[in-house]
């Protein structure tokens, strides 16, 4: 059974493991705050990816953009299946590690 998360996402149709409490889908992790979108730069990690949003800055006194780019670790649930390169959209959540603080909740296709 699939609960509402209370973000317009699609929810994933793959069962999750077993005793899964990190999953804002069928476990407890309630989401709330700030949405990221951002692309998969690394997968390593145990259910951890590192997403890198980039943005353009204006500088104001040189009259041009210039980009910024900003990267998060993202937990990722067990029936959410995420590679590098994919672009996703996490959801900020409770602190699950010491630099984990967000969520994956959709694999943008």
């Amino acid at each position: 059974m699939t609960r509402n998360i209370g973000i317009k996402v699609k929810a994933p149709k793959e069962e999750p493991k077993e005793g899964d409490k990190k999953n804002p889908f069928n476990g407890t992790l309630p989401v709330r705050g700030k949405l990221f979108e951002g692309k998969v730069v690394k997968s390593r990690g145990k259910d951890t990816v590192v997403l890198q949003k980039e943005a353009n800055v204006y500088f104001s006194k040189f009259k041009r953009y210039g980009r910024s780019t900003s990267r998060i670790h993202a937990h990722v649930p067990s029936n959410l299946q995420v590679n590098e390169g994919d672009t996703v959209i996490a959801a900020e959540c409770r602190p699950i590690a010491k630099s984990v603080s967000f969520v994956v909740v959709e694999v943008k296709e």
